[in-house]
């Protein structure tokens, strides 16, 4: 056929058209946007029909089956084994997902390793629940979008640790800033979130979310209730999480209003349940920011870590995902911590321990990605250093990876045989990937000083990714250069980056 795609797989292997997929999304996402308009007007009874229209609507379902069987957990069953591969699964799911007579299934409990050395247990659905969920995900968000903190940056469109990390950058950096942090963490925060307060107050079809709250897990078939928290590893969790604990940083600003000087000197950041709280000083950050806190928890069944709760002064440093912000003299430094330091150099050794018998192009295949995936999360701090000393401790690990495949070789030898010259660095190791045709692609070990430094524009804390006010906006921001990647931007680009970002939002033609 004239014009067809070569690599695009047939109708019949696919459950929906292009064009099925581009209609549906446009259903839903007029459907939200009449949802946002009813929040933003306090009309609770219109938000309550449109998200009864919403979580009925074909269209909604359609997209609902797309996300969970085509995310990373796709091939992991639930306690029934059941996975959806193939286009008349996926199609037959849609017709299945019928509130009536619904009733989920017990979690598949399973542990994942924490940074600790802990276990942290995970919830498992089954692709049923996971779909349900994720339809009635599309109807709560848009509400949680609108009503969410602006200074809360974890599980939500359009927002990243970079605009945390650049939040607590703006804050800490103004000459009439406060100088003391309270780092707060939740303890066990999906785990002990009350039910009856997110029954009472979480803006979703109170039927569907008790179900889904008192479905109980299974650990090796044995069925254990559950009392309190949100499943770990549910799509719509983290939304719930962002409900609870939406709301700290009006009752802070109520508490501690701004200063005549317009300058807030009690400042909220939070990432999920991550969070650091500025204060002038250390008493008011004991004995009002925290009692504060601490009762706007108990309220929703929750309680500060006592462990991991510190107050620190700004010229100490304080670590807030995976940085250490840090004020020196009169600036601010934010530098990759040396916990993620050291976690991902773990990491790359014990891949390069697993993988001492591959050729060079298989360890490069495997090093890369989390070479360039750290050094980019990174790339908007100050990491020249770190990222030069990453590299020598990355050179050290693959020689040593070299000389041990051949212990009767001289370091000469070595050094020809898997180091080659590249912009004029002597040292770059190299290997050759094999092709089924053709001859065999060159590669070489991604370097993290390769990556270059550039400082994030931070997304305005007012954007609600639902609203249509905003789509001029986050067009604009999407269209930019380094939006979808990474690419080296000039100067003069980060300066226009920064011009964009500050124009007010436009509504939608």
């Amino acid at each position: 056929m004239t014009g067809a795609n070569p690599g695009a797989a047939p109708d019949d292997l696919r459950p929906w058209t292009e064009h099925e997929l581009s209609q549906a999304r446009c259903i839903v996402r007029r459907l939200q946007q009449r949802i946002v308009k009813a929040v933003q007007q306090r009309k609770w009874r219109k938000v309550r029909a449109l998200q009864h229209l919403l979580t009925h609507a074909r269209s909604a379902k359609i997209l609902a089956v797309l996300r969970v069987t085509e995310n990373d957990g796709k091939n992991t069953p639930g306690v029934d084994g059941v996975t959806w591969k193939t286009p008349a699964a996926k199609r037959d799911a849609v017709a299945a997902l019928q509130q009536r007579g619904y009733r989920p299934q017990p979690l598949r409990r399973c542990y994942i390793p924490k940074k600790n050395g802990k276990l942290r247990p995970l919830g498992i659905p089954t692709m049923q629940d996971r779909a349900m969920q994720a339809l009635y995900l599309q109807a709560l968000d848009p509400v949680a979008e609108t009503v969410g903190d602006p200074h809360s940056y974890g599980f939500r469109p359009a927002r990243s640790c970079a605009d945390a990390l650049e939040q607590c950058h703006i804050v800490l950096a103004n000459s009439r800033a406060s100088e003391w942090v309270l780092e707060g963490d939740i303890q066990a925060c999906f785990d002990r979130i009350s039910h009856e307060w997110l029954l009472a107050y979480v803006p979703l079809e109170r039927a569907i979310l008790r179900k889904w709250l008192e479905a109980g897990y299974l650990e090796r078939t044995v069925w254990h209730p559950t009392e309190a928290g949100t499943p770990q590893g549910g799509i719509i969790s983290p939304v719930l999480a962002n409900l609870a604990l939406d709301g700290l940083q009006a009752r802070l600003a109520r508490a501690f209003p701004r200063t005549r000087a317009g300058c807030a000197r009690v400042n909220l950041i939070r990432y999920a349940d991550d969070f650091v709280i500025t204060g002038r000083s250390r008493e008011q950050l004991e004995t009002q920011v925290r009692p504060l806190v601490e009762k706007f928890l108990a309220e929703r069944g929750l309680n500060l870590s006592p462990e991991k709760t510190i107050i620190t002064h700004v010229k100490e440093g304080f670590d807030f995902l995976g940085q250490t912000i840090r004020r020196f003299g009169k600036k601010v430094l934010c530098r990759p911590s040396h916990r993620s330091v050291r976690l991902f150099y773990d990491g790359v050794r014990q891949v390069i321990r697993k993988h001492r018998h591959v050729d060079p192009a298989t360890l490069i295949q495997l090093l890369n990605p989390k070479i360039e995936g750290w050094a980019r999360y990174h790339r908007h701090a100050s990491s020249k250093k770190v990222f030069q000393r990453i590299d020598n401790l990355l050179f050290g690990l693959v020689w040593r990876w070299a000389r041990r495949r051949h212990p009767r070789k001289n370091r000469r030898w070595v050094a020809a045989r898997y180091f080659t010259t590249v912009g004029g660095d002597h040292w770059v190791f190299h290997g050759w990937e094999p092709r089924a045709r053709g001859e065999p692609r060159h590669c070489f070990l991604a370097s993290a000083r390769s990556v270059r430094i550039i400082r994030h524009v931070k997304v305005r804390c007012e954007l609600n990714a639902y609203a249509p006010e905003w789509s001029g906006y986050l067009a604009r921001r999407r269209s930019l250069p380094g939006a979808h990647s990474y690419p080296v931007l000039a100067e003069s680009a980060i300066q226009e980056t920064a011009r964009i970002m500050r124009e007010p939002a436009r509504p939608a033609p």
